[in-house]
């Protein structure tokens, strides 16, 4: 889950953008983050590919690098730009070329690229001055693809870890949304992200793609994936290990120690309008 604005307020000073602290946390563990994020779907790599000119890509946000060795595998020239040296240097063992600085503050040095992609990572860029970035890094006709998995845990599942998640990190959103739909939970950063490429201008009108997939986690498996987001990336090792086991239970007891999480992986995408 990535972190989300609170329900009760949508106001400037809650855009993840704006919380440095927590989207340059991910490097504390990186192989675990690596090992536990889920790739993305063949299908939407093949679509993005299909939408854009060529195959010289930027990847903004690489962590890791995922996504990266997802494009460089289907044949793309992939170079990345991360703020965390911590996930750079782990996405260079990969071989990956990453370049390290914010995306807004990034300078291309004349290069340009037939498309700029960016996998659950666009919600921590300036969403107006990232797409004027982007404009500025783009060939004519070149697609700024910016994606994120939205995973919906079954209701049950979804209520139980709410109530856990309230008693240890009550500030936290997954303590606070779990009788609303996750897609719906998400939309406000899709539409921020939509709205930022429009106001930066020089894009065609942004447009929304939506992959539908589904993956069951063992108990381990999903326990394994929580530390790697949001503000459990810097909760007390305590708080952390209580919530671990509880959550544990509650799939042990009540889902017979397996999850299954129906995903929706969200592309907002627009094509660089010639000069």
């Amino acid at each position: 889950m990535v972190t989300l604005p609170s329900p009760e307020s949508e106001s400037a000073d809650q855009s993840p953008h704006r919380h440095r602290d927590v989207a340059e946390s991910f490097g504390v563990d990186a192989a675990r983050y690596d090992r536990t994020r889920p790739p993305y779907p063949a299908a939407m790599i093949d679509r993005i590919l299909a939408a854009s000119p060529g195959k010289d890509l930027l990847n903004v946000g690489c962590g890791t690098g995922i996504e990266a060795r997802q494009f460089r595998d289907a044949g793309c020239t992939v170079l990345a730009v991360e703020p965390d040296a911590r996930m750079a240097d782990f996405a260079r063992t990969t071989g990956i070329d990453v370049e390290i600085g914010t995306f807004e503050q990034w300078d291309p040095a004349g290069r340009t690229f037939d498309a700029i992609i960016s996998g659950t990572a666009w919600h921590w860029v300036d969403p107006v001055a990232g797409a004027a970035a982007a404009a500025r890094a783009l060939r004519p006709h070149g697609r700024l693809a910016a994606f994120w998995h939205v995973p919906q845990t079954p209701p049950e599942a979804s209520a139980a870890f709410a109530a856990i998640y309230g008693k240890y990190l009550p500030d936290y959103p997954a303590s606070l949304v779990a009788d609303r739909p996750a897609l719906e939970l998400y939309q406000s950063i899709l539409t921020k992200a939509s709205n930022g490429i429009h106001e930066a201008g020089g894009f065609t009108t942004p447009e929304q793609w939506q992959f539908d997939w589904q993956r069951t986690y063992t108990r381990d498996e999903w326990l394994d994936q929580i530390p790697t987001h949001g503000a459990l990336t810097q909760c007390s090792p305590d708080i952390l290990a209580t919530i671990l086991n509880e959550i544990g239970t509650v799939i042990d007891d009540d889902l017979g120690g397996k999850l299954p999480i129906t995903y929706a992986t969200v592309v907002v995408t627009a094509t660089r309008e010639p000069s």
